[in-house]
């Protein structure tokens, strides 16, 4: 019986988590090429409220933004940032996290 209850409560508070996530951004940028320039940008991106972290790839031009439960950014606002740190955003996905 009592496996049955850790069992249970395992998949209670697992669901919960994935419940809990936000969103996750993946911006494909133009002119992406070395360390600072990734640093601007995170900076950036950091200091936006609502985001939870951002990951770079500068060998692929890469932006993922992850934000907290319950924040959405339209396009042309993730545009406005991007283009602020003297960039230019190709494309875009987004993606439940």
């Amino acid at each position: 019986m009592r496996i049955i209850q850790f069992v249970l409560i395992i998949i209670l508070v697992g669901t919960g988590y994935s419940f809990a996530a936000g969103t996750r951004y993946e911006l494909r940028v133009d002119g992406l090429a070395c360390p600072f320039c990734a640093y601007g940008i995170e900076k950036t991106f950091i200091q936006t409220e609502g985001v939870e972290s951002v990951e770079i790839d500068i060998k692929n031009g890469l932006v993922i933004v992850n934000t907290v439960e319950g924040i959405k950014f339209s396009e042309d606002k993730l545009i406005s940032i991007i283009d602020d740190t003297g960039f230019t955003m190709k494309s875009m996905s987004v993606k439940p996290r």
